[in-house]
């Protein structure tokens, strides 16, 4: 049986190559240019190029050459297209016949049934909006319950599934098989025009990675940065111009994207089209330099950082303390400070960090979106071997990346209090440690001791073995250099009063 539908509105069609300005938050903005043939008053129009995702109440129709006036008197959007399991959700309690293939013969022949249940989940949305409280979960009762299975009732007994491929009557003249919009637009005039059409859509989102591969020995390391796109729109996007938002952002109108201000990036190389980094407001947007093709449930990549020769450093960071949050997160910071066994735990791992300068003068120095930050080191006969990775936050140019790899195996801490004594009566405390940094490496270790005067506001070192920076109001550290196969002793004696 042949399906059809029978289009009684004019269709908007779409024009030039979209554009997508897709932020990192997990929406988009898109942008369609659509013709219209308008006549005074009002038209009817229907749209089917748009997102599943699309947030109605961001839509924005209008001429892009001002020369015409738009009013949307009325739209609908309607986002679930016809498939097998809405129409078998509409023909509940309805019979319609089933193709039955007979494997043996190749006979096809028709079986009447009728369908008690069409096993049709629920859509997201709908079960989001008004399902209550936890819609993935019901979703997963329904189906799992059996509300996802089918119930056919086929010459007086019951199958639980179909018993056959379902051949459905024509489709009504208002059924869709692509999101839709519906439009009545009201024209002061006749005319022919290129509409420009926006909204919001979620579906669509991006991430940044970066690749760190240093040499054998030494620290100047090369730097891959890519762009990953995911489209779940339930849309492609052919030939699209694409732009990518960085930053924090609260829902901004699409009209603020084109005032910008130009930043050139010295990465990459001579001659090859490159990701441009732009600078708006509070927020960094990246364009890719070609058209692209986005097709739904797609992943792409794009690469738009290639920086060789960075300067960068690796620092040993010993923080000692081992403190039970479980035991302790809840009490009154002025009971926790009174009890002697807190902090006292030792944690013997070393970390280590990667730091380096995001600065013209280290090859970088521009906007570096938030990311995973993979770090690699070349071994034997030059093979890359993983050494770490995590993941940074938006840093602006100039600023210093500092990234934790994991710990170090032959480098070993060990921290022990020796010595703690309270005065309640003269309200003072004093507290002494001993910390020891063993370096098993057959080079020397150049590493930060960081401590933390967690016992009191009001603190001096009475002693110190070497010394510190104070680096906020509650921790300092000690720069020690540990030589090869060697232990270091570090001791320190910390006055409180309150």
């Amino acid at each position: 049986m042949r399906i059809t539908i029978v289009a009684l509105v004019s269709t908007a069609v779409a024009l030039a190559q979209p554009s997508l300005t897709i932020y990192n938050q997990n929406f988009a903005v898109i942008r369609d240019s659509i013709a219209l043939d308008l006549k005074a008053g009002t038209n009817t129009f229907q749209y089917t190029g748009a997102t599943v995702h699309l947030e109605p109440d961001s839509v924005i129709l209008r001429d892009s050459a001002g020369r015409t006036e738009l009013r949307i008197l009325e739209q609908n959007f309607r986002a679930e297209p016809v498939s097998e399991g809405l129409l078998l959700n509409l023909f509940e309690g309805k019979e319609i016949d089933f193709e039955v293939l007979t494997p043996s013969s190749g006979e096809r022949r028709l079986v009447r049934g009728k369908i008690v249940r069409s096993g049709y989940v629920p859509h997201s949305r709908g079960m989001q909006m008004y399902g209550g409280g936890n819609y993935a979960a019901r979703q997963v009762a329904y189906s799992q319950g059996g509300g996802g299975q089918p119930i056919v009732e086929v010459q007086g007994a019951l199958m639980f599934a179909l018993p056959g491929r379902p051949v459905f009557p024509a489709l009504a003249t208002d059924a869709i098989l692509k999101p839709t919009l519906d439009w009545r637009i009201h024209s002061g005039r006749a005319a022919k025009l290129d509409a420009e059409l926006s909204y919001v859509s979620g579906g669509l989102s991006w991430k940044a990675d970066y690749n760190i591969v240093a040499p054998e020995t030494g620290d100047r390391v090369d730097v891959t940065g890519w762009i990953t796109m995911d489209n779940q729109s339930g849309k492609d996007f052919e030939n699209a111009r694409v732009k990518l938002v960085a930053g924090d952002v609260s829902k901004v109108e699409p009209a603020r994207f084109e005032r910008l201000q130009q930043f050139s990036s010295q990465a990459g190389l001579a001659g090859a089209p490159q990701v441009t980094e732009k600078a708006f407001d509070e927020y960094h947007l990246y364009t890719l330099p070609l058209a692209t093709t986005l097709h739904d449930r797609e992943t792409k990549q794009v690469e738009f950082l290639r920086a060789s020769n960075v300067a960068s450093a690796r620092i040993y960071i010993y923080d000692g303390a081992k403190i039970d949050y479980q035991r302790y997160g809840r009490w009154d910071p002025n009971a926790v400070r009174n009890q002697p066994e807190y902090g006292t735990e030792s944690n013997p791992k070393v970390w280590v960090m990667r730091e380096f300068d995001n600065t013209e003068a280290n090859s970088l120095g521009i906007a570096l979106p938030k990311g995973r930050v993979r770090f690699y080191r070349r071994g034997d006969a030059g093979a890359l071997e993983f050494t770490g990775e995590n993941n940074i936050d938006h840093t602006p140019r100039g600023e210093k990346v500092r990234v934790y790899t994991g710990d170090a195996f032959d480098v070993v801490g060990e921290r022990k209090r020796t010595n703690f004594t309270t005065d309640h009566n003269r309200r003072m405390l004093d507290e002494s440690f001993e910390i020891r940094l063993r370096n098993r490496k057959k080079e020397a270790v150049d590493a930060r001791v960081v401590e933390h005067l967690y016992r009191g506001t009001n603190w001096q070192l009475t002693a110190q073995s070497s010394r510190h920076n104070k680096t906020d109001s509650k921790t300092i550290e000690f720069p020690v250099r540990v030589e090869p196969d060697k232990e270091l002793v570090l001791t320190y004696t910390a006055h409180y009063t309150w």
